[in-house]
């Protein structure tokens, strides 16, 4: 039996020995047998082995997740400063500071483990699933429920589920790339069908009679017996490697070059604002704890909060309107993109195949036709795609068409994407019948013959021209058309293989129609209108997407096919992605090749589709989008499922991602201009006042109350001009508008400064008291009413409103900011003093200025750069 536990440098060696064993040997050593394990049995190695699946897919424990809440830069300075003010005995300094590290901490962890939670929850609507024999049946299980010594069929579109020894195979043809980085498929073959054995192997993985986790099934049919799960897999290993050094987005990126400036900027105000303070006034103590008090207020604590509260809660909105997020940060790669490559069938054209014409090569109605294309779409094992549900639905719906005879199949040479043919064999009453259907060019390089009113006849040029007429007046039609052929008698064996797709008889043609949504029609133009290009990628014939794209307003004045693809170097694909927005014909790699070189374009690029041949293109996009639907390596590749496969479905995600990154984009914003507008305000208040402008415990209350009313932010509304156009983090704009928009706050410190010290009379130490409460207040107000004026390019509250939310907290954190000086207790404790009457017309007068003169620098900043936040 399999050992639970083993080591990385053993595991290769084991499973190379396990590959040499016979199938009756195999079973002895995993106790299972060809009726699969029994469900008793089956239950206990769950127990025993865990379920199946590595360890990035598991969720972290609660107190994991509490514990990396804390985990930040700007938490760190803030503990940092909290311990220098616990060892100088200020014990209220470290009661606010350690209430905005707790504050900030577990907002982040309730958002982070409640994301992980809907995440996992979401997740459970698109299980993974695999066909296991047990007690002698086959069913559909779970991919997580599969243990050691289960059998499992695989066919294509499959993720092979764990670890595991073929014991039968056809034509089976495996993607390795998640493995080896091989984009090539790779023939699988139980070992009595390898010509020579696999002696000169370096590793496990290059044995032809084994598969692994994380490899997809492109083609072909395999029986395999699982050997090892979870953890104990290859995949397992790269899993957990993958999860300790994951890949930072560019985002993330951003965001840390923003936290880095900031903290630079605490390094090297700190002491400046320490020095000035400590030179000017000579108390050194209250100089340094004051200085400490400004580090804090300029350290934005509550950002990484602030971002995870933005994505968790875009997630849940998007869960709503039927789009489930994987990954978070892929919210932010919807609000950014800029071209929507997507496949043609189910996206833009309804997810319903319908079969209207069934013709022989002169294209007149023909029973046979159908007959025959019924026979090869019933009797295949394969992944059945939507012609071939078409067929089979068509023929029993409607029974005056029905010829049906004793048929027993006896072999099978299953789809891929290079043959793009099918073929079952059949026994027709003693007689072997080889029926062969497939993509119109492909099944041409086959046919040799051609049947006509029950003659067979050569296949001649001059019939290749009339049936090519017939082709392309049904694609003219909006009909996709596949070929049908046979050939009898080809065997006395049951053994077929794809040399025997050769001088087949083409008995005719069939046609299907797949029109285009109506819905697809007003979501691309709404992609459109939002600043997002639409290009079609398929596989399916140019002529027929031709036409459908005109129907849903893809202009196509230029297309291009696989072959021309190829036949480009990348300079001339560049040229090409730029002028078009169709591209037929293409295989898996061509569509990921069309990607990366947008990518390289500077395009962040989202791909949509749910076919197999998607994955790499899925894996290659800035944003994979498929559907619940798909293939199973479709929707793994995938960081982005969609419920319900709608384009008007993905631009409710496109419209939520830019939502979520404006308000991201608001606190950022607000929060760096501000913290550079007070570094002035301190600067001259310490050069020019014989007092601290504000003692260190308040600035650290007004620093907590502007806080906690900024965390109603990612519930504000957007405007619909700002989410009109892909949204993109731009630094050059943060800088200008810092240097722009911060020193402005610095000009009404310093009107407070003037109006509290000749016209309040606050201007000796024994007032200082008074002097700092009406700075505060005015901070207070100006610092959080600001934020009304910065979220909008327009004229806040008359032309843009925000949320309920946004209003509530900021009413509860203005009055907080009264009472505190109004209430006797209370201020006394923060050690501000009482306002004189003759104040507050000034407060009210100053930060109805402030702004006002806000929102005319914001007009004229727009003017100058035509653009905002």
């Amino acid at each position: 039996m399999v050992k639970k536990e083993e080591t990385n440098v053993n595991k290769s060696d084991d499973l190379k020995h396990l590959s040499t064993l016979t199938d009756r040997e195999l079973m002895m050593d995993l106790r299972t047998s060809p009726e699969g394990l029994s469900s008793e049995d089956a239950k206990m190695r769950l127990e025993e082995f865990g379920e199946n699946k590595v360890a990035v897919q598991k969720p972290k424990p609660w107190y994991v997740v509490f514990i990396k809440s804390f985990m930040d830069p700007f938490t760190y300075v803030l503990a940092g400063l909290l311990v220098v003010s616990a060892l100088t005995k200020d014990y209220e300094a470290v009661v606010v500071m350690g209430l905005m590290i707790l504050i900030s901490a577990i907002i982040r962890f309730t958002q982070d483990y409640k994301a992980q939670k809907e995440s996992m929850s979401l997740q459970d609507l698109v299980k993974h699933t695999s066909a296991v024999k047990r007690d002698g049946e086959v069913k559909e299980r779970p991919m997580e429920d599969i243990v050691p010594g289960d059998i499992v069929y695989l066919s294509a579109g499959d993720m092979i589920p764990a670890d595991s020894v073929l014991i039968w195979t056809k034509d089976l043809f495996v993607n390795q790339s998640s493995l080896t980085g091989e984009s090539m498929p790779v023939e699988k073959l139980e070992a009595g069908k390898m010509k020579q054995p696999d002696d000169d192997a370096h590793s496990a993985i290059d044995l032809h009679n084994l598969v692994f986790m994380g490899t997809d099934v492109l083609s072909g049919q395999g029986e395999a017996i699982i050997l090892k799960t979870g953890q104990d897999t290859f995949f397992g290993d790269i899993a957990k490697s993958a999860s300790m050094s994951r890949e930072m987005t560019s985002f993330d990126k951003d965001l840390n070059r923003i936290s880095k400036l900031l903290l630079k900027m605490v390094t090297i105000l700190f002491p400046i604002v320490f020095l000035i303070n400590g030179i000017s006034k000579g108390d050194w103590t209250q100089a340094f704890f004051f200085s400490i008090a400004v580090a804090v207020g300029l350290t934005p604590e509550m950002l990484p909060m602030i971002v995870t509260s933005n994505l968790a809660k875009g997630s849940q909105s998007l869960a709503k309107k039927k789009v489930i997020v994987k990954e978070l940060n892929a919210i932010q790669n919807l609000g950014s993109m800029t071209v929507l490559c997507t496949d043609k069938t189910g996206t833009i054209t309804e997810d319903r195949v319908v079969l209207v014409e069934h013709v022989n090569p002169f294209g007149d109605d023909n029973q046979k036709v159908l007959d025959m294309a019924f026979l090869n779409s019933n009797y295949q094992t394969g992944w059945k795609n939507l012609m071939d549900h078409a067929i089979i639905n068509f023929y029993e719906t409607h029974p005056e068409k029905m010829n049906t005879h004793h048929i027993e199949k006896i072999d099978e040479i299953p789809f891929d994407f290079s043959r793009r043919r099918l073929t079952v064999a059949l026994n027709d009453d003693g007689h072997q019948i080889m029926v062969t259907k497939g993509a119109v060019e492909e099944m041409a390089e086959v046919c040799s013959y051609v049947e006509i009113n029950d003659e067979i006849v050569p296949l001649t040029d001059e019939l290749m021209e009339q049936m090519a007429q017939v082709n392309k007046e049904m694609n003219e039609r909006g009909m996709r058309v596949i070929t049908v052929a046979y050939k009898r008698d080809v065997h006395s064996d049951a053994t077929y293989t794809v040399a025997d797709e050769s001088n087949m008889i083409l008995v005719g043609f069939v046609g299907f129609l797949d029109p285009a949504k109506q819905s697809a029609i007003t979501a691309i133009v709404s992609l459109h209108q939002h600043g997002v290009e639409v290009k079609v990628l398929t596989g399916d014939n140019e002529i027929v997407s031709r036409k459908v794209c005109k129907d849903v307003g893809i202009a196509v004045d230029k297309s291009y096919i696989g072959v021309d693809i190829d036949n480009m170097d990348d300079d001339e694909l560049k040229q090409a992605v730029k002028e078009s927005h169709l591209f037929a014909k293409l295989n898996p790699m061509q569509k990921a090749r069309i990607i990366r070189v947008l990518k390289e374009e500077g395009e962040t690029v989202g791909f949509m589709g749910d076919g197999i041949n998607d994955a790499p293109a899925l894996r290659t996009a800035d944003v994979g989008i498929s559907v619940d639907t798909a293939a199973d390596i479709t929707k793994e590749a995938s960081s982005i499922i969609l419920l319900e496969k709608s384009l008007t479905v993905l631009e409710d995600g496109v419209i939520e991602g830019r939502k979520v990154f404006k308000n991201m984009m608001k606190y950022i914003m607000i929060t760096i201009s501000s913290n550079f507008g007070n570094v002035f305000s301190v600067l001259v208040a310490s050069a020019f006042l014989p007092f601290l402008p504000m003692i260190s415990i308040q600035l650290l209350i007004q620093n907590l109350i502007y806080d906690i009313a900024q965390l109603a932010i990612p519930w504000d509304n957007v405007d619909e001009d700002q989410i009109m156009k892909p949204v993109k983090f731009d630094i050059a704009n943060l800088k200008k508008f810092t240097l722009f928009i911060g020193p402005i706050s610095s000009i009404f410190d310093i009107l407070t400064f003037v109006v509290m010290w000749f016209v309040i009379g606050a201007n000796t130490i024994a007032d200082q008291s008074v002097f700092q409460s009406g700075w505060f207040l005015v901070g207070l107000f100006t610092q959080t009413l600001v934020v009304y004026v910065i979220r909008t390019e327009k004229i806040p509250f008359f032309q843009s409103m925000p949320s309920p939310q946004m209003m509530l907290m900021s009413v509860l954190a203005l009055i907080s900011g009264v009472l505190i000086i109004l209430v006797e207790p209370v201020r006394n404790a923060f050690d501000f003093g009482l306002l004189p009457g003759e104040y507050w017309g000034w407060f009210i007068g100053i930060t109805l200025a402030y702004l006002i003169f806000q929102q005319i620098i914001k007009q004229i900043y727009i003017k100058k750069y035509n653009k905002w936040i």
